[in-house]
């Protein structure tokens, strides 16, 4: 099993679905390289699941290992944000470009 493992809501191939696959495997491949797993769920296709994780809005991806878990909603464009939310490794590792120094 991976280190990371996340599930993506989301509603169709849309370019916003697109757009948060992309960046999620953006970032995991720049901070968690070959320790991460993504499963995307359409959640029209499988509402339940969506009900069961409290999702909202899409598109959505849900932190599930490790716990506790945490959730970003949005095409997750900010990586320092996204980073931050989906507890990934530190602000010092990442690329100056996607650093929040505030």
């Amino acid at each position: 099993m991976a280190d990371f493992s996340f599930r993506l809501f989301v509603v169709g191939q849309t370019e916003r679905s697109q757009a948060a696959w992309t960046n999620l495997r953006t970032v995991c491949e720049r901070l968690v390289p070959g320790r991460y797993e993504i499963e995307v769920v359409d959640a029209a296709e499988h509402p339940e699941l969506a009900a069961e994780q409290r999702v909202l809005a899409t598109p959505t991806v849900v932190r599930i290992a490790p716990g506790p878990q945490r959730r970003v909603v949005g095409d997750l464009s900010d990586h320092s944000r996204t980073t931050a939310a989906l507890g990934l490794p530190g602000n010092a590792e990442l690329p100056p470009e996607w650093r929040c120094d505030s």
